[in-house]
């Protein structure tokens, strides 16, 4: 018996054929795919007629069974075909729709903020006129700084 918590499986219980036991084993598979070649004509009938798995046990189609979706959608697809288009364009999902209204927001929002008629535009062109204004001050305070500097330059 082994020590630990694994047990190694290699080299147990190993079953080696013998030559003999393979000659003989292919006898018999020669002699079976003779037997199977006669009675393919017979058994082919057979084979069309029976139903593999449950399928050949139910004969009624339960009504509760998913059915898959590309029959489904083929069916719709047949369904709108068929009936008159009254718009051009196929109808959208709800989150399809809203993502398309929030776009258009979203568009509008910035066509009215670019022309300045939002309340946050307002503010914004406030306070770059504010800073503008604190600009130019400072610029005119450098500038008077500059010719003080240049005139006491020039006294000396």
């Amino acid at each position: 018996m082994p020590k630990g918590k694994y047990v190694n499986h290699k080299g147990r219980n190993r079953h080696f054929t013998t030559p003999e036991e393979m000659n003989k084993d292919s006898e018999e598979e020669t002699s079976s795919e003779e037997e199977n070649e006669n009675s393919d004509e017979e058994s082919s009938e057979e084979e069309d007629h029976k139903k593999k798995g449950v399928s050949g046990l139910i004969q009624i189609e339960n009504p509760n069974r998913a059915k898959p979706k590309s029959t489904k959608a083929a069916a719709n697809a047949t369904a709108s075909d068929s009936a008159p288009s009254s718009s051009a364009k196929p109808e959208l999902s709800r989150r399809e729709r809203e993502e398309l209204e929030k776009q258009r927001a979203q568009a509008h929002y910035q066509k009215l903020h670019s022309q300045g008629a939002t309340e946050q535009a307002r503010t914004d062109l406030a306070r770059l006129a504010i800073i503008k204004q604190r600009r130019e001050e400072a610029a005119a305070k450098r500038a008077a700084e500059k010719t003080s500097k240049d005139a006491k330059v020039a006294q000396k």
